[in-house]
């Protein structure tokens, strides 16, 4: 994590926040990293007031831990707590993607199709995997962006609440199922068929828990891992 030269926005805490999840998001920061009031203070050019605060929001919210010792912590799944945000994942993410489908207008298709494109370009160059992670995201949000704020936001929730430290991207044979998923949902999305899009996306999810079980060095490093644990 570096400073940037960008002036900061009126709230620092905002500020804060939004660093610790961008660098969450990319890997920067990872599960079971603990987060020092000072570093953090240090690296974003801030107090260490707006850096407590930061933290207890993502504390609220579930992403971090605190403990007497240890003071602020990544949560890091267990293999349980993982399983079920995948099975609520799957469902409101189907539901995201039918009420999207139902909404999509020609100009909202071609921004998913534009994000698909450059997905499927980026794997097919060998991007790194951090940012075809990215880009996967881009693409979910994308379909999801037709649907209501509302649905928005209670799907980036689901998103943010786990941030495995080992992508699926990084696997040619699992980029290559999971393009093959979006092109499932696309195909569905296109035919304006909601139905069917729903259960494209509800497959889609479930389809990455597995692919996730099936390698070691890709499940979360909860307390009691065993061989069936999940993530993206």
């Amino acid at each position: 994590m570096t400073q940037t030269d960008a002036p900061l926005p009126q709230s620092r805490t905002a500020y804060v926040l939004e660093r610790l999840r961008a660098d969450m998001d990319s890997g920067v920061i990872n599960p079971g990293d603990q987060l020092r009031q000072t570093a953090i203070a240090k690296r974003y050019g801030v107090s260490p007031t707006p850096v407590r605060e930061a933290l207890r929001i993502l504390a609220a919210d579930g992403s971090v831990d605190y403990t007497s010792h240890r003071g602020a912590t990544v949560r890091d799944f267990t293999p349980e707590m993982a399983h079920d945000l995948y099975r609520m994942r799957a469902e409101l993410e189907g539901l995201a993607c039918e009420i999207a489908t139902e909404r999509m207008t020609d100009d909202g298709f071609r921004a998913v199709q534009r994000a698909n494109e450059a997905l499927v370009d980026a794997t097919a160059a060998g991007e790194d995997p951090a940012a075809l992670s990215v880009l996967n995201r881009q693409l979910h949000f994308a379909i999801y962006a037709s649907a209501s704020a509302v649905v928005v936001d209670s799907v980036r929730h689901l998103w943010e609440r786990f941030k495995p430290s080992v992508t699926l991207w990084g696997v040619t044979s699992f980029c290559q199922a999971l393009d093959h998923d979006h092109d499932l949902i696309l195909a569905a999305i296109e035919r304006r068929d909601s139905a069917a899009a729903r259960t494209a996306m509800r497959d889609h999810v479930l389809h990455a828990w597995e692919l996730r079980q099936t390698d070691a060095d890709l499940r979360p490093g909860g307390a009691g891992a065993t061989d069936a644990q999940v993530g993206r």
